[in-house]
């Protein structure tokens, strides 16, 4: 049997397996959404190297600002947030237990994979710096990489908590239940940018993180109750995309939609009015859509794909660093390689970045095989496993924010 037949054969039995009520456009978008995130980690990080043959973070986007707009497209979380707000209701509508019982369900399968990974990098870390002498520093880049997409489960699970109040909201307000969320950080925006800037405190940015990332969930819970009309959709189009507008051009945001090493403000981390106005177009975007993917997603072929990205989410948000770093630090041994350790500062690093993804994702696949364990429930591991994994992801955690 060769590999189209066999691709064939497998897409084949996954829509024979597909309940009927399984709403394709929303497992589409959260696929797309899912895949920006590796895509762009791998697009818009680089490493330079340093003399004692050290790895360190760099972004393409230093260099070139004009590509800003990439990240616009590759900034998903805002899709990824509404889709999950959207499943998480229907969920909550199909729990047969409590609701302590159905939270807690969730949660233990966002914790089980980030607890994984960082007990795996943590019994890593001295293997490969004892053992195989890479520098420090690499590691210390490797760790705060690993981290990087973490910070969005420890989010997720917090939106996550607050469905049953989402809910409510939702049930009460409708599509109006996000507006508080989009005006908190709008004030918080006014506050730190604004007049008065210098005399605010730095911390009061921190403010942003949970409205700033639950508007879109708070937005895809009113879309699964049924609230979100084709008109609002419209409406969240075009008045995001006009905000985004005016935000860029009139009140100097930055244009990147991810951290640009050196630069003093970034859009993402805490979340700024310009993330919201982002995700409030692509949500309005996702909402007119949604018939149209649906019916695309028909066709076994490109439906097969959706399945399997959707049941490896964790893995590929956990892992897909890792597969980067897998490539990047044995290479370091040789100096610099064209797209992968050097500054990434010309076409040239672009262009050989662009060849090096295919094997950015062959080895997340490669990783993938042996991680998707830790999406599963843990059965066959006692309390001593379980503990002793707790203590090295609490000892790796340390290590990344630079706290030991």
């Amino acid at each position: 049997m060769n590999a189209l037949s066999l691709m064939s054969r497998t897409a084949r039995r996954i829509e024979d397996a597909t309940p009927a009520h399984r709403d394709r456009a929303v497992d589409g978008l959260r696929a797309l959404a899912l895949l920006a995130v590796p895509t762009g980690h791998w697009l818009l990080g680089g490493f330079t190297r340093s003399p004692d043959g050290a790895l360190h973070n760099a972004s393409p986007l230093g260099a070139f600002p004009g590509f800003a707009p990439v990240s616009w497209v590759l900034q998903m979380l805002g899709i990824f947030f509404l889709v999950g707000g959207y499943a998480s209701v229907l969920s909550y509508r199909r729990r047969k237990g409590s609701t302590r019982a159905w939270l807690g369900g969730r949660l233990a399968r966002l914790g089980r994979p980030v607890l994984g990974v960082t007990a795996v990098w943590a019994a890593l870390l001295p293997l490969l710096h004892f053992g195989l002498g890479v520098p420090v520093d690499t590691l210390r880049t490797a760790s705060t990489l690993v981290v990087q997409p973490l910070w969005f489960v420890g989010v997720y699970t917090v939106v996550t908590a607050l469905t049953p109040y989402c809910v409510r909201a939702a049930r009460r307000l409708g599509v109006w239940a996000a507006a508080p969320l989009l005006g908190s950080v709008a004030v918080v925006d006014l506050l730190r940018y604004g007049p008065y800037a210098d005399a605010v405190p730095s911390w009061l940015s921190l403010l942003n993180v949970l409205p700033g990332w639950l508007f879109a969930y708070q937005l895809g819970v009113s879309w699964g109750e049924g609230r979100v009309t084709r008109r609002h959709a419209w409406a969240l189009l075009l008045g995001g995309a006009a905000l985004f507008a005016v935000l860029l051009l009139l009140f100097g945001y930055p244009a990147s939609m991810v951290g640009v090493p050196g630069e003093a403000r970034t859009n993402s981390h805490p979340p700024s009015l310009l993330i919201l106005a982002l995700a409030a177009a692509q949500s309005g975007a996702a909402v007119l859509l949604r018939d149209r993917i649906g019916a695309l997603l028909r066709r076994p072929a490109l439906w097969a794909p959706v399945v399997v990205v959707n049941l490896s989410a964790m893995t590929v948000l956990c892992w897909h660093q890792t597969a980067m770093l897998a490539a990047a630090v044995p290479a370091a041994y040789a100096g610099e390689v064209p797209g992968l350790v050097g500054a990434p500062d010309s076409a040239g690093w672009i262009l050989a970045r662009l060849a090096w993804m295919p094997v950015f994702a062959g080895l997340l696949v490669l990783i993938g095989r042996y991680a998707r364990r830790f999406e599963s429930p843990w059965t066959g591991a006692g309390p001593a496993r379980r503990a002793l994994a707790g203590v090295l992801a609490a000892g790796f955690g340390v290590f990344a924010l630079g706290l030991g």
